[in-house]
């Protein structure tokens, strides 16, 4: 949508004015005020900025005076003004860039709903047109965009369920936290299958974090924290849409999103469905592609009170069954060497409510709160298990803005409860936990060039005692192209007893913890330093990033007894360790995109002297895309990823393998299709190396550290009626 500048008025002053000033108010197209806006004196070192109600004053002495108005986002303004001895009046309105609307998206995990750039916490935001696109490429979850960001790794974790890790910065997936709409989403019994489990048409951007974000959303945000924020009907501008696909390893997804506004009230429904069917890729006899069956439902009400005042109402349906193991099982024909198998069926019902109020022009009052009933039934050949985890969370916050300062600050009370069904063999424990928390932020502009953020959180939890999480992070913006930021902060975890690498099969012999467990402790560090300009028909960025991840009283899985043994959970006494940099360089032009990037890490447990590397992460990882629009109705695209060598747990290492993709999308009226091959080459670890190992009839996995589905093609179309 193209904006205008509707007028620059210059008018004198009363003639009792005895400075020689020039004062003004910048806005955006419809009226809100633009803060952090640069108005300079071409020329000259005399500048000024805009406050949080979008005024400057500048005083650049008599004459012709030349000035230089910009703001990330927006285009740039050239004007003379003649200053005399009187008060001059600015008053502009400035016109949105095309090819930068990326720069000015509201990030809400700021908790200030502050604008990209003016964050000194480095944030990466996949938008809206990367979300649509994944749609057509991968319409079941999101695992496939995530892993399209420098800097995260997706993992599967288990050869017969499927399931995936994300890692941030070497750290594995639970030191991650994930948010739906700014509220905990997944955790403990009910966090294995996470982003395997939420579908991409239903959201309207996803907002990263890397490294330290417990100061504003506590324990578990160690190595960064994701923001799945859900669609926003919109006045005037109903959406009906639905994505059907079809896949080559028998994926079939089908899904649908309706949402319409009012002045007084909105709605949004999703409802979509997956059947993935069993496939044995390698002819082994086992599934590398386990049997899925899901259904996900997300209807939303939105209630108006004026323009000051919103409340939202929402609930999520997600029901799977997911099934894997020998291929004669799963087709039903169990016979005496055929009985292995893993199926997980799973149950969740969350309700969520927010009611957001303004105060006065800058203020905002959020009150929010979420429950969620998880039911969780666990069958395999030797083992079976019920239970079920309660979760809740309630938050309210303030957030404020003045002329240099946007802080916000806020109480929480969340907490877990699992309860194991009876009769049940396991030695697992029932668990609660609860924890309240107090925080508060800001970040100042003390400068024309720089924002300290500094922020603050105390939490208290019902088992492992009191946390005071600092954090402190610092924006210099150099000039109108270069941003660096400098940022750390403290984080912990507590312990929980599941994660997404312990196989089902071995919660039967899972105790719990040993004596004296204590949570882990974090230290995390990020520098970044982004460089983004205009070569002739070239918009560029580059984008340098070093990052450092320190975690003490890291907890690990052991092991103890002899003929039965059992597994528990311990402090190690060393730490782990992560550090690296990463970088990218992306380049647009009119038609074409370019994406280059490169991920270093060096990950080290330093509790295991003789297999220090920590196992699973790359240590060098590139990637590129490019992709081109032809005209409006055709678009392709081809992506390749080189993974090195990652280090297993016994010290031994893997070979690099070189991943692509590509991509054609055409538009023939309402309907886009997209036609999407991954892995072309077919590089499959079940090629190189035995996946399964006997005994056949419970059988155990080596680590998986490359794909095991090889090449993938599929169809979709999408139709917005």
């Amino acid at each position: 949508m193209k904006y205008y500048i509707i007028g620059i008025l210059i008018f004198l002053s009363p003639c009792f004015a005895v400075s020689q000033t020039i004062t003004g108010k910048i806005k955006e197209p419809g009226g809100k005020a633009l803060q952090g806006v640069n108005i300079q004196v071409t020329g000259t070192k005399k500048g000024a900025a805009t406050d949080s109600l979008g005024n400057f004053s500048l005083q650049p002495g008599p004459g012709n005076i030349k000035l230089h108005i910009s703001y990330t986002g927006y285009k740039a303004v050239d004007t003379t003004v003649t200053v005399t001895n009187k008060n001059i009046l600015l008053d502009l309105v400035l016109e949105e860039e095309k090819e930068n609307l990326d720069e000015v998206v509201i990030v809400s995990s700021s908790r200030t709903n502050s604008h990209i750039e003016d964050l000194p916490t480095k944030v990466e935001v996949l938008g809206t047109e990367e979300v649509h696109e994944e749609n057509g490429i991968k319409p079941g979850n999101i695992a496939s965009l995530l892993g399209d960001i420098a800097g995260i790794q997706i993992q599967q974790t288990n050869a017969a369920t499927g399931n995936a890790d994300m890692r941030i910065q070497g750290l594995q997936g639970k030191y991650t936290q994930i948010l739906r709409d700014g509220m905990p989403l997944f955790g403990g019994y009910s966090g294995s299958f996470s982003i395997l489990q939420i579908p991409p048409l239903d959201l309207q951007q996803i907002e990263l974090v890397k490294g330290a974000s417990s100061t504003l959303y506590g324990g578990g945000a160690i190595a960064g924290m994701v923001n799945l924020v859900s669609k926003k009907p919109k006045t005037g501008k109903p959406e009906k849409s639905f994505t059907i696909n079809r896949s080559t390893l028998k994926e079939n997804n089908a899904n649908l999103f309706f949402s319409g506004r009012n002045e007084k009230a909105g709605y949004t429904f999703f409802a979509g469905g997956t059947v993935q069917d069993p496939v044995d890729v390698n002819k082994d006899g086992f599934s590398d592609v386990p049997s899925v069956k899901s259904v996900f439902v997300h209807p939303r009400v939105f209630l108006y009170g004026g323009p000051s005042s919103t409340v939202i109402l929402g609930y999520t349906l997600n029901y799977e069954d997911r099934n894997g193991g020998d291929m004669q099982v799963l087709n039903g024909k169990t016979t005496p060497q055929n009985q292995f198998f893993i199926r997980n069926k799973s149950l969740r019902n969350t309700a969520d409510a927010t009611w957001e109020k303004k105060t006065g022009e800058t203020g905002l009052f959020t009150l929010k709160g979420s429950t969620s009933f998880f039911n969780r039934d666990i069958s395999t050949n030797v083992f079976g298990m019920k239970a079920t985890q309660f979760t809740w969370y309630t938050e309210a916050t303030y957030s404020q803005r003045t002329e240099h300062h946007a802080w916000v600050g806020g109480i929480n009370f969340n907490g877990d409860d699992f309860s194991k069904k009876q009769p049940d063999s396991s030695l697992i424990p029932n668990e609660r936990n609860s924890t309240f928390g107090v925080f508060v932020q800001d970040d100042w502009k003390f400068a024309n060039k720089f924002t300290l953020q500094s922020g603050v959180r105390f939490d208290a939890h019902n088992e492992y005692g009191n946390f005071l999480l600092p954090r402190l992070s610092l924006m210099f913006k150099a000039s109108r192209t270069i941003t660096m930021r400098l940022g750390g902060g403290l984080g912990y975890k507590t312990p929980s007893l599941f994660n997404s690498e312990v196989d089902e099969r071995d919660y039967h012999y899972l105790l719990g913890y040993a004596g004296g467990v204590k949570a882990e402790r974090s230290l995390g560090l990020n520098y970044d330093i982004n460089y983004k300009t205009k070569l002739g028909e070239w918009n560029l960025t580059l984008n340098q990033t070093f990052f450092y991840n320190q975690i003490s009283r890291p907890l690990t899985l052991r092991t103890a007894g002899l003929t039965t043994p059992v597994y528990y959970y311990d402090n190690e006494t060393n730490r782990l360790k992560t550090m690296g940099f990463e970088t990218y360089v992306q380049a647009t032009q009119d038609e074409l995109e370019l994406y280059l990037g490169y991920v270093y890490t060096n990950a080290k447990r330093k509790y295991d002297a003789a297999h220090p590397n920590l196992p699973l992460i790359a240590r060098n990882k590139f990637a590129t895309v490019i992709a081109y629009e032809f005209s409006k109705d055709f678009r392709a695209g081809v992506e390749a990823a080189y993974t090195g060598k990652q280090y297993l747990d016994d010290g031994s290492t893997t070979e690099p393998y070189l991943f692509t993709a590509a991509m054609i999308r055409y538009n023939i009226g309402k309907a886009a299709f997209v036609l999407n091959c991954e892995n072309l080459f077919d590089y499959r670890q079940n090629k190189k190396n035995t996946v399964v190992f006997p005994p056949y009839t419970n059988p155990r996995f080596p680590e998986i550290w490359a794909p095991l589905d090889g090449r993938v093609v599929n169809l979709s179309m999408y139709v917005k009626f």
